[in-house]
């Protein structure tokens, strides 16, 4: 027999669908990935998601939320997703992972999106040290210390500019010698004193304290290919996420950039029956929270159309 609902995806968007879904008595089942928690694993301290006034790690956050989740009924299956398709006639989902097929009347996509890095030697080591794509979730963490942004685009000025209410330096590392952001974003971002462009420039090499923590970059010259020592205590990248959504193929619409299309404010897809949560589909907030109350409306919205058919 097919599931009632299955969820892809083990973030805040997706453990708090399963949440809602067992509530309702939907007895879900979730598929992991393998990066069980999403980026909130790769993060130390959350000072920002309500309820935890003195803070809480990012990996114990999650491993709450999959305690709460599997409290209330939901199956975990600890496998990578590789395809959904969908039969016209039946309206039965099939989810494919390496292993087997499942399926299911209705599929909650929560696979997030995976911030872009150099990759550089030993940078996945420091994500969460230092390193991170996250100045919302991490900014304040480095008060009054330098801080790098990478990136010359809309989001890097963002980035950049809410830096500036604690670092003591924001140095703005873009390849080019003007900012792709629109001239608007631009102009203000490079009136900000704090705000100090280094242009046609990329990091070459990243240097770490006796702690393991981000202390300094080596910056390469694009033009000249001189390089140079820079201390910061942090770089924040901005050059882009990619949203996990290659894999459900035609069954999404999908913007420029990758991220799931919701109809009409909610986290409905142009497939009935197939509804999308959190980063994958948020190309604009990416927060744990606005994460959480998508996942939160998307098993809402499935256990109505379950109760329609």
């Amino acid at each position: 027999m097919a599931e009632k609902l299955i969820i892809i995806g083990a973030g805040p968007a997706g453990y708090t669908a399963a949440i809602y879904a067992s509530r309702a008595e939907l007895s879900p089942l979730l598929f992991t990935g393998s990066q069980i928690g999403g980026q909130l694993t790769t993060t130390t301290e959350v000072e920002n998601f309500p309820g935890f006034p003195d803070g809480i790690m990012g990996p114990e956050l999650m491993f709450n939320m999959q305690q709460q989740a599997e409290k209330f009924g939901t199956r975990f299956a600890y496998e990578d997703v590789t395809s959904v398709t969908r039969d016209a006639s039946t309206g039965i989902f099939t989810v494919s992972t390496p292993s087997q097929n499942y399926e299911a009347q209705a599929v909650i996509v929560a696979t997030g999106a995976t911030a872009r890095y150099l990759n550089l030697p030993g940078e996945k080591e420091l994500i969460g040290h230092g390193l991170t794509a996250c100045a919302t979730c991490d900014g304040a963490f480095y008060r009054n210390v330098p801080v790098c942004v990478v990136g010359g685009g809309d989001s890097a000025c963002e980035e950049a500019a809410f830096l500036t209410h604690f670092a003591s330096e924001v140095y703005l590392i873009h390849r080019r010698d003007t900012l792709r952001a629109s001239k608007i974003m631009a102009e203000r971002t490079l009136a900000m004193p704090k705000i100090k462009p280094v242009w046609n420039s990329t990091i070459a090499r990243y240097h770490t304290d006796d702690k393991g923590e981000v202390s300094g970059v080596t910056l390469q010259d694009l033009i000249t290919g001189e390089e140079r020592e820079l201390p910061v205590k942090a770089v924040f990248m901005a050059i882009g996420h990619t949203p996990n959504s290659k894999f459900l193929g035609d069954l999404v619409d999908i913007d420029a950039q990758g991220f799931i299309v919701r109809q009409g404010g909610t986290t409905a897809t142009k497939t009935p029956g197939l509804f999308a949560a959190g980063d994958v589909a948020d190309p604009l907030y990416r927060q744990a929270i606005s994460s959480a109350g998508l996942g939160c409306g998307a098993a809402i919205e499935a256990e109505r159309y379950l109760h329609s058919i």
